[in-house]
């Protein structure tokens, strides 16, 4: 009996092609560019199943071309670029990769607050454009992180992992989320929770680990960053559309805040071109989860959940269709 066949939409590491090996056929795109939306058809017309990336759009468009489908599994944990419910209504499985990633998205996290923080960018050009001539006293002043609140919106797990990092730097640590975690989560992490409004006004440094929803889209714009401290700086290594990229570039521009350090945008690979020329901003190409441990596990759990659906078995991570 012939192999179903398995649809990799661009490089993921060997070790996780080697296993889909296995138990499939894998029709692999082995570079690190995403197929088209009309290459990505063309592949998964005759695909059992497709080990897709977050810059993917996966939906009623493909699902229409592709018959034998049986399970989209994200090599990530957000899985804002796949339509899930159109998925459901044609029985096919959605599956992400939670967990493995939190460390290295929270260390990111925190990456991004001390290089912004303590102008460690600024520094950096300064000394290999040869201007550094002599000890300075009033130069590269940056804030100091001890007794200062660290804001933390959406407290799941890489939230959490934030705040356990913040509370090892001595700041006093305020979350908001849907619900209020566990008092025992609160006691090990330092974490309090408050309102959003109170949130954004208390912070010294916010950073945003929410999943994009309708309810997040926008969930810094000009109002909140009107709320903020000019001394605030704002973190996201979430999604980029849970902030007016536009807004930000106001904030940053005006002074209306101090900072950003930003992984993710808004129209990713496009950047707004009034945040690219902004003061005081950290900008990475969405590399949080970038650590080869991190991304291994994350393809290797892809690839479990692909064999387990073919297999007939649920997987491991099966994303619930909203209601």
């Amino acid at each position: 009996m012939a192999k179903p066949i398995v649809l990799v939409t661009r490089a993921i590491p060997q070790e996780a092609l080697d296993l889909l090996a296995v138990h499939a056929t894998v029709d692999a795109n082995v570079a690190d560019v995403g197929y088209t939306p009309e290459e990505l058809i063309l592949h998964a017309q005759s695909a059992d199943a497709m080990v897709a990336l977050l810059t993917d759009r996966v939906g009623e468009p493909l699902f229409a071309h592709a018959p034998k489908l049986k399970v989209v599994a994200n090599v990530a944990v957000g899985y804002d670029n796949i339509d899930v419910g159109a998925a459901a209504k044609r029985g096919i499985t959605v599956t992400n990769t939670p967990g493995v990633l939190t460390d290295a998205t929270a260390d990111f996290a925190w990456a991004l607050l001390l290089a912004v923080t303590r102008n460690v960018l600024p520094a950096d050009r300064y000394v290999r454009d040869g201007r550094f001539r002599e000890w300075m006293m009033m130069e590269f002043h940056g804030a100091e992180l001890s007794r200062r609140t660290l804001g933390i919106a959406g407290f799941g797990r890489i939230g959490q992992a934030v705040a356990r990092r913040g509370r090892g730097f001595g700041m006093h640590v305020v979350y908001t989320n849907p619900r209020q975690v566990a008092q025992a989560v609160e006691e090990e992490t330092g974490a309090r929770f408050v309102d959003k409004e109170t949130l954004i006004a208390t912070s010294d440094v916010l950073s945003l680990h929410v999943p994009l929803n309708a309810a997040t889209r926008h969930f810094l714009s000009d109002a909140e960053f009107a709320l903020m401290k000019p001394s605030a700086y704002v973190i996201n290594t979430a999604r980029g559309p849970v902030i007016d990229e536009a807004a930000l570039a106001r904030a940053l521009n005006s002074g209306a805040i101090r900072g950003a350090g930003i992984d993710v945008y808004e129209r990713e690979p496009v950047v707004e071109a009034a945040l690219l020329a902004a003061p005081n901003t950290v900008l990475a190409p969405h590399i949080a989860s970038a650590t080869t441990e991190t991304r291994t596990r994350m393809a290797m759990m892809a690839a479990e959940n692909v064999i387990a659906v073919l297999a007939g078995r649920p997987p491991v991570n099966p994303v619930v269709p909203q209601a």
